[in-house]
């Protein structure tokens, strides 16, 4: 297995930078389209043999260092309780959002192995399959919390926040839930043989540093200190570039970084006891072939005194991408990160 990847999560010594790309299996992808236009989304992520065959597609496409587990953050949350949909135009819904007690009383703790075994499945195929290291994940607690709470995706997170000022006990409590099932779930993974997990914040950038502290570390630093070094763990909190020396503090052994800061200075300011993975803004894959390369080599060279670097792009691959821009990228990381 090339464990190029896993190396530079530990921060040894590797030959070159490992890349891989967030949403990898996905829709600017023609072979990923077909597949999709044949299942619903929620369909695909519960057929262990669709989920890893668009696992494996970018592999095979991009020659990426890692492979991440084709799966949602939400679909731990059904098994809980939550009446889930995805919409075509509107993305996740979620039809029975929590708005009270009574509504986290009805939630219900999860036997991953059972009820996500799909997921477990998928993973197993996808380990006689592959020749790269498996990325398991979840969603982070808060924002989890939040789609629960405000139903699907939002502006303003309204709805999360006034139940952190108004309710804070029901808050936390809220939260205590979530982290004990999402522990499940990721030492559910971690046991079918994923080698390293992401837990991704998406909105942890909606809030203020105290409030990061008070409402969504705690929750991460739970997860991390239960999986207990059995595997790498990368903590992505997008938009909270602020707050990257709070996210140290998760104990992940490597922060993902969005593309709001230079790597150069997330190196500084995070130290040299930890790796970093990141952070291409995914709007430069639009540019030149030379604009690509030379945006490449400045976030080489701005990693070179991270303890371990992982080229990721600082955010999701967008849908309208050229596959053949996601490619030069690769090749280019690859090419120009060579020791």
């Amino acid at each position: 297995m090339n464990d190029t990847f896993l190396k530079a999560c530990r921060g040894e010594k590797t030959d070159y930078t490992p890349v891989w790309i967030m949403r990898q299996a996905g829709r600017y992808l023609a072979e990923y389209r077909n597949i999709r236009s044949k299942v619903e989304f929620l369909t695909l992520c519960k057929t262990p043999d669709l989920a890893a065959e668009v696992t494996i597609q970018p592999l095979e496409i991009l020659n990426a260092d890692a492979a991440i587990l084709f799966s949602d953050i939400l679909i731990p949350l059904e098994p809980m309780g939550i009446k889930l949909e995805f919409s075509e135009s509107k993305g996740p819904i979620i039809h029975n959002p929590v708005k009270s007690e009574r509504d986290i009383d009805n939630l219900r703790n999860i036997n991953p192995d059972e009820e996500l075994h799909f997921v477990i499945e998928t993973i197993k195929i996808l380990l006689k399959n592959i020749k790269v290291p498996l990325i398991g994940f979840s969603g982070a607690p808060f924002t989890l919390a939040t789609y629960m709470i405000e139903g699907g995706s939002s502006k303003n997170f309204l709805k999360a926040k006034r139940m952190i000022y108004q309710s804070p006990e029901s808050f936390h409590r809220l939260m205590e839930l979530i982290t004990d099932n999402t522990i499940r779930y990721l030492l559910s993974q971690i046991k079918a043989g994923v080698q390293a997990v992401q837990i991704f914040d998406s909105w942890a950038g909606t809030l203020s540093p105290l409030d990061f502290s008070l409402f969504a570390l705690p929750y991460v630093k739970r997860i991390i200190s239960a999986i207990n070094n059995s595997v790498p763990v990368i903590y992505f909190a997008f938009n909270s570039s602020s707050m990257i020396e709070l996210a140290k503090t998760s104990g992940a052994d490597v922060i993902g970084l969005d593309w709001r800061i230079e790597v150069a200075n997330a190196v500084e300011r995070l130290g040299g006891d930890v790796s970093i993975q990141g952070n291409l803004d995914p709007c430069i894959l639009f540019g030149t072939d030379e604009v690509i390369k030379e945006r490449v080599s400045l976030i080489l060279k701005g990693a070179r005194k991270a303890k371990g670097h992982i080229f990721n792009l600082g955010h999701g691959i967008l849908p309208e991408t050229s596959v053949d821009k996601a490619i030069l990228m690769v090749e280019a990381v690859h090419e120009r990160s060579i020791r």
